[in-house]
């Protein structure tokens, strides 16, 4: 039975979610444009912790969404679970932020993919089958009228997340539904944490660093 703390920081939700044994004991999150992550991050942890009454102690491990996201988002997020790891000795998970959001869509037949915001017309993506498999590797690509021809071509293709509307505005395919107000959230990250900490999938402490993508820019 495992104890797994997660934190879901890569976009505007800020979200913690404690789960034993694969079942959610409590969860705190707010999506707010202002990002919240750095005021609420810790008041969120420290809620959950005391809802589900577990002591910091008895965590098994922490979970950590790596990105792509927004970079301040993921750095407030993995540098939150590090020093978890590292005060209570602990194992830290890593989830793809992407393969999070596709948690939410339920389908048969059709192909899944995740978009989200990376500013102008640009959207990080990944393509998962209706089990849930990714299939086509995560990156940052510019949408046109033609992205994603070889998915709507083949059948019914869910677009999810705050990216999609970039999309919906310029696709006319009729294979193409779009999910545009959805964002990652712990309560998805339970079950992929859980089956990591089964088989010991799990990041150097140490070395682990957000999965970015791209480059920092200010401005």
């Amino acid at each position: 039975m495992a104890t797994i703390l997660c934190l879901e920081t890569a976009t505007t939700n800020c979200s913690v979610a404690i789960a034993v044994d694969g079942e959610i004991k409590a969860i705190r999150e707010e999506n707010n444009q202002k990002y919240s992550h750095a005021e609420k991050l810790h008041v969120f942890i420290d809620e959950v912790l005391k809802e589900a009454k577990i002591d910091k102690k008895n965590l098994d491990a922490v979970a950590v969404s790596k990105g792509p996201g927004s970079y301040t988002g993921l750095r407030i997020g993995v540098s939150a679970a590090k020093g978890l790891c590292f005060a209570m000795d602990i194992p830290l998970i890593s989830t793809l932020t992407l393969e999070v959001l596709a948690q939410q869509v339920q389908c048969e037949d059709c192909f899944i993919i995740p978009l989200l915001d990376a500013r102008r017309m640009e959207v990080y993506s990944a393509v998962f089958n209706s089990e849930k498999k990714q299939i086509r590797e995560t990156k940052a690509e510019i949408l046109n009228e033609n992205s994603f021809t070889d998915y709507l071509k083949n059948g019914k293709t869910i677009f999810i997340g705050d990216g999609a509307v970039k999309f919906e505005a310029i696709c006319k395919n009729e294979n193409a539904i779009f999910q545009n107000d959805a964002f990652p959230t712990s309560a998805d990250m339970v079950l992929l944490a859980e089956a990591k900490y089964k088989i010991s999938d799990t990041e150097n402490v140490a070395y682990f660093e957000p999965f970015y993508l791209k480059e920092f820019i200010l401005g």
